[in-house]
């Protein structure tokens, strides 16, 4: 092998370490982005947890105490929204406080009339 054989694979092997290194660099990125996601999911899960629980509570209240709660109001950091289109109709909503122009769950419950 000549003097210029040797240099010729010195350069292959920089070459192929270079690729190496981008391509071991580009996996840690791909990596660590879905342990962002995975992190980022279950932080929203855990949240929509608590919000259908308040929700839940919220829709076993009698029509007196959806009353009393018609209006937006916060609830830790849910922002919880009550409102009666109708007569016998309530509309409940919660969202979280950091977007509250934005309704993560909804119903609507029915409670007749008094007598």
């Amino acid at each position: 092998m000549g003097r210029g054989d040797q240099g010729i694979a010195l350069l292959e092997v920089l070459a192929a370490i270079v690729i190496l290194s981008i391509a071991g660099l580009s996996l840690v990125e791909l990596v660590t982005q879905a342990t962002s996601t995975v992190t980022t999911a279950r932080a929203r899960e855990a949240e929509q947890m608590d919000e259908n629980r308040l929700l839940a509570a919220m829709t076993l209240l009698t029509r007196s105490d959806l009353d009393i709660r018609i209006g937006g109001r916060t609830v830790g950091p849910y922002v919880m929204t009550v409102a009666r289109p109708e007569k016998t109709l309530y509309r409940i909503a919660i969202g979280r406080e950091a977007a509250p122009e934005v309704d993560d769950l909804v119903t609507v419950v029915f409670r007749a009339e008094r007598q």
